[in-house]
């Protein structure tokens, strides 16, 4: 069953940080078959009082593979970087198989 990464970068505390983490992450996520469908685009909001500036949504196969990435030693340096550099709220939800 497909899953679903989202990522919300509340705040960049270190651009400099953030600028080396975002090119090293497409890789890793290739290894473990996840694949951006949404990357800081503009942001609509239609309801709520959420109001994020940065959002990120990664498809995985699998709850299992988006997790395996975030473990991984690949995105071990990746993701220190952008612990270091930002406040980031991440989660992962399973999508909707069609039938």
């Amino acid at each position: 069953m497909p899953a679903y990464l989202i990522a919300d970068v509340v705040e960049v505390s270190d651009p400099d940080l953030y600028e080396r983490y975002k090119p090293l992450v497409p890789p890793t996520l290739a290894t473990f078959g996840g694949g951006y469908l949404a990357r800081s685009g503009a942001v609509t909001i239609l309801e709520g009082a959420w109001a994020p500036s940065r959002v990120v949504v990664v498809r995985f196969g699998s709850v299992e593979q988006a997790v395996r990435w975030w473990e991984s030693a690949d995105y071990e340096e990746p993701k220190r970087l952008r612990q270091l550099g930002t406040v980031t709220n991440m989660i992962v939800v399973d999508g909707v198989t069609e039938k």
